[in-house]
């Protein structure tokens, strides 16, 4: 082969490649053009069902402020199986929209992947034929041009072809790298996915368990004002009487806070539980606290924070850890305390404590990461309105009793319930975001 027979050889396998994607390539950006305008469709989607979504937390907060009867009750659950219902709608979209997400990426990775065989082939190729022609002697070169300055103009050539593969070897480069970081994107996405499906399945859940306290509430109080306040009376006087027991019995439990087994105060070692941060009572002496003080055996005194949060509302664990124990002190007739609840041992030395859920999204011995959903607030056990009770303790100074273990009058029975020493309780402040 000639030396300009090569140098025109080589020039249309750098041309080739490019040529080849053709009527692929185009179909291909066909369909992703047409995939974005579908992702682009539900992300408005999205945004219109956040806004209702908002709309239903506002109305809650209203209601949520008004005095407590048997309607504002009917009301509240209503407003909340509406709220949850567009919850769902907003998930089931967010998985259609994750979908198409995935599909995108699926044709993308495709063609960077054809895009990278072609180039490599062609450079393999290249560099073939370069190899095959340096073996001629220079003597044998010149003899194959009818003049020195064509032999000049070759070179001028070659030089252009090198500097060419130089750039489709750098091409070849970024494609890989575009390859590998769509791939990341896909594993992301695919992630993404199972999370939201099984949101998707406990948010559906969450509407069993709505439907079924409308109708215990109508059940219990015969849907009359009078029976609806009597029984708010009687689940305060055994929600006081079960918590003057706990108080005085841990404060009889003899704990000695050793400072180094605990994060520094005042660092920020947890993110917020919650997404929408709103405080309704804040750990120790609240002006609650002080009005209701037989509520806490005598003192004014509350042993966690309070996030004032519509039922349904994700909790995310605000440490990686592992679970040690769950319960559910609805699950026992008279036990009004501490509903469905979970306790969370960190690696720092701190154990959490998430009362009052709706459900309850994760098993004693689990792991969870940051920000894991762990799951989601409500209003079992006795409470005046859904909201997330968050505590913190010493986790060598917590432990889990059984309602028995403490007095037989509680009518807990057998149900369980964290217990540690009043030095035990720590400050969930002094650890959160400041």
């Amino acid at each position: 082969m000639s030396r300009a027979t090569l140098l025109a050889f080589i020039l249309g396998l750098l041309i080739i490649p490019s040529l080849s994607l053709g009527t692929d390539f185009a179909l291909a950006q066909s369909e992703i053009e047409k995939l974005k305008n579908e992702i682009n469709d539900r992300s408005n989607r999205l945004s219109q069902i956040e806004q209702e979504i908002a709309q239903y937390e506002a109305a809650l907060l209203e209601v949520g402020a008004e005095k407590s009867t048997l309607q504002k009750a009917i009301n509240q659950l209503e407003l909340e199986r509406k709220k949850v219902t567009a919850d769902i709608k907003y998930t089931e979209t967010k998985i259609g929209s994750t979908d198409l997400e995935i599909s995108k990426l699926n044709i993308e990775i495709s063609n960077t992947q054809e895009n990278i065989f072609e180039n490599r082939d062609a450079l393999r190729e290249i560099i073939r034929s370069v190899h095959t022609q340096d073996e001629q002697s220079l003597i044998e070169t010149l003899l194959s041009y009818d003049n020195i300055s064509d032999y000049w103009n070759s070179l001028e050539e070659l030089e252009s072809v090198r500097s060419s593969i130089s750039q489709r070897v750098d091409n070849l480069s970024n494609l890989k790298d575009i390859l590998e970081s769509k791939r990341e994107s896909e594993n992301y996405r695919r992630g993404e996915l199972l999370d939201l499906k099984d949101q998707y399945s406990d948010q559906q859940n969450l509407l069993t368990n709505n439907k079924s306290e409308k109708d215990s509430l109508l059940k219990e109080t015969k849907n009359q004002e009078a029976e609806y306040q009597s029984l708010l009376a009687q689940k305060r006087a055994a929600k006081e009487l079960i918590e003057k027991e706990m108080r005085d019995f841990e404060a009889k439990l003899q704990f000695i806070l050793d400072p180094n087994s605990v994060p520094v105060p005042g660092t920020g070692v947890f993110r917020w539980p919650v997404d929408n941060v709103i405080i309704t009572q804040y750990f120790g002496g609240t002006e609650f606290a002080k009005r209701n003080a037989s509520v806490y055996g005598g003192r004014a005194y509350h042993p966690g924070v309070d996030f004032g949060v519509p039922r349904g509302t994700p909790i995310y664990a605000p440490l990686s850890g592992v679970v040690r124990a769950t319960g559910n002190t609805d699950a026992f007739p008279g036990c009004y305390s501490w509903g469905k609840w979970t306790l969370i041992d960190h690696p720092n030395g701190l154990t959490t404590l998430y009362a009052h859920q709706d459900l309850q999204s994760v098993t004693p011995g689990e792991s969870v990461a940051t920000g894991d959903i762990i799951g989601y607030s409500g209003s079992t056990g006795y409470s005046t309105g859904p909201h997330l009770h968050f505590t913190v303790y010493a986790s060598a100074g917590v432990t889990i009793r059984k309602f028995n273990e403490i007095k037989t009058v509680t009518s807990c029975g057998s149900a369980t319930t964290p217990i540690a020493a009043t030095d035990a309780y720590l400050d969930p402040m002094l650890y959160l975001p400041q």
